[in-house]
């Protein structure tokens, strides 16, 4: 066999499936829905909205919200019918090797673990910022040496490493206990969330719609690109729900609850983004949006200063749960990586006590907190995005392969509209791909072709199917 055709020797169903056996499958629909809307609607839902209304949209940033929505919910319904069809670990990285290869599947891998290193990082990093700003309000300083990394001044981001390790040792108590907090801590952000848009819906001015999509962002086809262009960059607030796919292996009756997890993630999260645009714009006049903490100002303009403490503490709960979910993830992800030989099997072993990948949760959060603690991430943060699309563009058009493999046959969730549905998001996803920063997408690049280098270096070496 050629190391082309070995490269592209595609892993089968079944031994994924035995090789996942030993973890414990307790996750529900409520479960999953909670992983997803924790990692969603984070801190994305407190500054984008402002921002987009300021920059591209006016009032008709609510719109920009909803058609991100429908493409995540394209892009949502190909990995539910993957993750019905095959409930192992891994995400798109165990889907691409079934249905492409191993080299495709490794590289799908090797851009989400990027995504989920970095999002954590930048989370955390986010976080420090939020919490800092509150201990101030109450008079407490924090050295500045405590709040940034060397290469910015200080020592360590102290806040963002700790809630980094809070999360860890959640995480690794268990499954139940995880699930618990997680869900918990969600229910907690709707409601504060709930309690702005009802609570800010008495206070709506009306004149503050119109002129509900303002000329000066007419322009291009249709005068929509002001539209186009807010919704490109708000469809990044919703990648996060392909991480529930990554817990597949560890979910009761995946053939319905996946599919049911992940579309009831986006619903959610759609229904909550564009209700809190559509209120917040109508408070105040959206020239006046263009800044980072966006509903705090509101509130203040509204004299409700005292509520915009609790919208804080909305942020912080908002950007914990997604930390959580995003470490959970890129564990089972690093586990995965380690149970096929990719990365060192170390990896691939579970914790006869706690049925935890115990060795991939230490790596994956020790990367982590060097980058949150020591790295700014401003460059590399758009990095999440090309990892993410890509994944989804791969996915997508892998459906098309998946309905065509008689061996791959299922009875769970499948996408309605074949073949239409599948191939239109898939070349949305390259489009928007194509829309990234020349910048990112050199870096990006360059991430590619070390994953191509440790593959052929050792990966294709070590891997369980040589």
């Amino acid at each position: 066999m050629s190391i082309f055709s070995r490269a592209f020797k595609r892993e089968s169903v079944d031994s994924y499936i035995q090789a996942d056996s030993h973890m414990t499958r307790v996750l529900t629909t409520r479960d999953l829905i909670g992983l997803g809307v924790g990692t969603v609607i984070g801190t994305g839902i407190f500054i984008l909205p402002g921002h987009e209304a300021a920059q591209n949209a006016g009032p008709a940033v609510s719109v920009a919200f909803l058609i991100a929505a429908i493409f995540s919910g394209l892009s949502g319904m190909a990995f539910a019918e993957f993750s019905s069809a095959m409930p192992v670990a891994g995400s798109a990285y165990s889907y691409g090797t079934v249905v492409y290869g191993e080299i495709i599947g490794w590289l799908l891998g090797w851009s989400l673990i990027l995504e989920y290193f970095l999002a954590v990082s930048a989370i955390a990093t986010g976080f420090s910022a939020y919490l800092n700003n509150l201990l101030i309000t109450f008079g407490i300083h924090i050295p500045k040496s405590l709040l940034a990394g060397p290469m910015e001044g200080g020592i360590v981001n102290l806040f963002a490493v700790l809630i980094i390790l809070l999360v860890t040792v959640i995480l690794s108590r268990g499954l139940n206990a995880s699930k618990k907090i997680e869900n918990g801590a969600v229910i907690l952000k709707v409601v504060i969330l709930a309690l702005f848009i009802i609570g800010g819906s008495f206070f709506i001015k009306h004149t503050n719609y119109v002129p509900f999509y303002p000329k000066e962002f007419h322009s291009g086809f249709g005068g929509l690109n002001g539209i186009w262009a807010a919704t490109a960059s708000i469809i990044f607030a919703f990648l996060g729900f392909d991480t529930i796919a990554a817990h597949a292996a560890e979910v009761k009756n995946p053939q319905k609850t996946m599919a049911r997890g992940i579309i009831g993630t986006v619903i959610i999260s759609a229904l909550l983004y564009v209700l809190f645009s559509i209120v917040l714009t109508g408070i105040v006049n959206y020239k006046k949006l263009g800044v980072d903490d966006p509903a705090a100002f509101a509130l203040q303009a509204i004299h409700q200063t005292q509520f915009s403490v609790v919208i804080t503490v909305g942020a912080l709960v908002g950007m914990f749960t997604a930390i959580l979910a995003l470490v959970y993830a890129s564990s089972r992800l690093t586990y995965s990586f380690g149970r096929d030989g990719l990365l060192p099997r170390g990896l691939g072993k579970i914790s006869g006590g706690s049925r935890l990948p115990v060795n991939a949760l230490i790596l994956a959060v020790i990367v982590e907190s060097i980058f949150a603690g020591l790295i700014p991430l401003n460059t590399l943060a758009s990095l999440i995005n090309a990892g993410t699309l890509l994944a989804f563009m791969f996915i997508n058009f892998g459906i098309l392969i998946l309905r065509r493999r008689k061996d791959l046959s299922h009875d769970g969730f499948k996408v309605p509209g074949y073949p239409l549905v599948p191939l239109v998001a898939g070349v949305i996803s390259l489009l928007l791909i194509t829309k990234l920063p020349v910048e990112t997408l050199e870096l990006f690049s360059v991430w590619l072709v070390l994953g191509i280098i440790w593959y052929f270096a050792y990966g294709i070496r070590h891997s369980k199917l040589s």
